[in-house]
């Protein structure tokens, strides 16, 4: 309802502005003109028209840019993402990316919670944004929690030091680690909770663990400053610090153990935000495999996620192109190679974006399926439009009809009331209606208002007038009427001559 009353004042609006406060017979006249501008008024809606189609096309040349929070900014996250971005401009993508440095993955999700970016890199058990769409899966992360063999560098030991090692109860599960050393490979205090959440599973309270944080840049440095019982980390199984920590938690055949999280399972039923899996056999590779059975763990991931505002055509090529240059940088950036596509089923734990689920099941909208609504509303409106130029070319034209039988009919009048003039005087005011008949219909050629056959109609209605007039002055001549003496008062045209107006 309302948009119909908008463009009912619209339209009212506009005529107002073309034909202007004057009367409807004059209003007529300047639409008979507009119309007759028929070829001008083509070339200007063509060229309006191309105008508009070059406009669009130049702007949908123009690449897109979007924000992407990620952080912390020395993180390894950070350091994808800038990649990702240097790589989308050296291909000239479509849509290009203007990275917004976080000092954790908790700030990344708020910033797109609070508009501050279009998309963002989350981890997801540390706040999922309420306004976020899985795009993609960034990374797979697990927990590994590591026991340095006697002697070996995480231990307090060197390779130079020769003398038998102090005896220490070593960790053989993690119902044990309740008075030991932990260290924690991370920056921020993401990873301390996360080990809490383990210890809480075990009932070990906190304070009955002493945690020493490590730098993921040189955990081999940390650990020779600050020897641990156990090292809790959390990533990829190819993270860099992954291979620091077991370098230094081992000597010789001495091998690091690994702990099973055996209850975690129940971690991930009881917070779904995590997942229950396992570290391979072998994963870590070495002389002889790391570890040497499969070690169960829990695991989350890092996820890229767009606002749900971002066009579903918009996320579709994001998602294109965050697969497609896995490949460019996969030699330099090997952890890009983890990115996956995510769960695109309506029930799943993370829901992706329309747009990236379509990219990823190959169900993307041709150009008829966005915009066949608009196809067709466009055919009626401009069907619509037709008919109405339809309409007042036909009104105008009739118009032109009546006008131009009016000024016969008013000759026709002419002749029929002076066959019947009793004097002179009635006769000279029927010669000056014919003047001003004549005058008008000039006018009216002189702006191409009048059709060829219409002046000879004319031509002949006007004959017989003043065939009429003259006939009448004759024989009012004959019988002696005399005409009465010239007066110079002007005289009013009759009602019949006023209408042709």
């Amino acid at each position: 309802m309302k948009l119909r009353r908008f463009y009912i004042v619209s339209w009212f609006v506009l005529t107002r502005r073309i034909f202007g406060p004057m009367s409807s017979r004059e209003s007529r006249r300047r639409l008979r003109i507009m119309l007759r501008q028929t070829w001008l008024i083509t070339l200007g809606v063509v060229l309006l028209f191309g105008s508009l189609v070059g406009a669009s096309l130049y702007f949908e040349s123009q690449p897109t840019t979007l924000r992407i929070a990620v952080g912390p900014p020395n993180g390894e996250d950070a350091r994808l993402i800038q990649a990702i971005t240097q790589q989308f401009a050296r291909d000239r993508a479509a849509v290009r990316l203007r990275p917004i440095l976080k000092d954790n993955t908790a700030d990344s999700a708020a910033a797109l919670d609070a508009d501050q970016a279009d998309l963002a890199v989350i981890r997801r058990d540390r706040g999922y944004p309420r306004q976020g769409l899985a795009i993609a899966v960034l990374r797979e992360n697990v927990v590994v929690m590591i026991v340095p063999a006697a002697g070996s560098p995480a231990a307090g030991g060197t390779p130079a030091k020769r003398t038998k090692a102090p005896k220490v109860k070593k960790v053989e599960k993690v119902e044990q680690i309740a008075g030991h050393t932990i260290g924690v490979i991370g920056r921020s205090g993401a990873n301390t909770d996360l080990l809490n959440l383990v210890l809480k599973q075990y009932e070990i309270p906190p304070d009955k663990v002493k945690v020493v944080s490590l730098d993921p840049d040189d955990v081999a440095g940390a650990l020779r400053n600050n020897p641990v019982d156990v090292i809790f980390g959390a990533g990829p199984v190819t993270s860099r610090f992954f291979v620091d920590a077991i370098a230094a938690a081992g000597k010789g055949d001495d091998k690091p153990k690994f702990l099973d999280i055996d209850a975690a399972a129940a971690i991930a039923k009881r917070l779904p935000v995590y997942e229950a899996t396992e570290i391979k056999k072998g994963v870590f590779g070495g002389h002889s495999p790391l570890p040497e059975d499969d070690v169960d763990t829990i695991g989350f991931s890092h996820y890229i996620v767009a606002r749900k505002t971002v066009s579903d055509g918009l996320a579709g090529e994001i998602t294109r192109l965050v697969f497609g240059v896995r490949q460019s940088l996969a030699s330099d950036y090997p952890a890009i190679a983890q990115i996956t596509k995510p769960d695109t089923d309506k029930d799943a734990a993370v829901l992706a974006h329309p747009g990236a689920a379509a990219f990823i099941d190959d169900d993307e909208k041709t150009f008829f399926d966005k915009y066949s609504d608009f196809i067709y509303l466009g055919i009626m409106v401009f069907s619509g439009l037709g008919s109405g130029a339809a309409w007042l070319t036909s009104y105008t034209r009739a118009d032109d009809r009546i006008r131009k039988l009016r000024a016969l009919e008013i000759l026709l009048d002419i002749a029929g009331t002076a066959r019947s003039a009793e004097t002179h005087e009635q006769l000279d005011k029927l010669r000056r209606d014919v003047d001003e008949l004549v005058r008008r219909t000039m006018h009216q050629v002189e702006h191409n208002d009048l059709d060829e056959s219409a002046m000879v109609a004319f031509s002949i209605a006007l004959n017989q007038a003043q065939s009429s007039i003259s006939e009448r002055r004759a024989i009012l001549t004959v019988q002696g009427v005399v005409p009465a003496p010239p007066h110079s008062a002007p005289d009013v045209l009759p009602l019949h001559v006023a209408a042709a107006e």
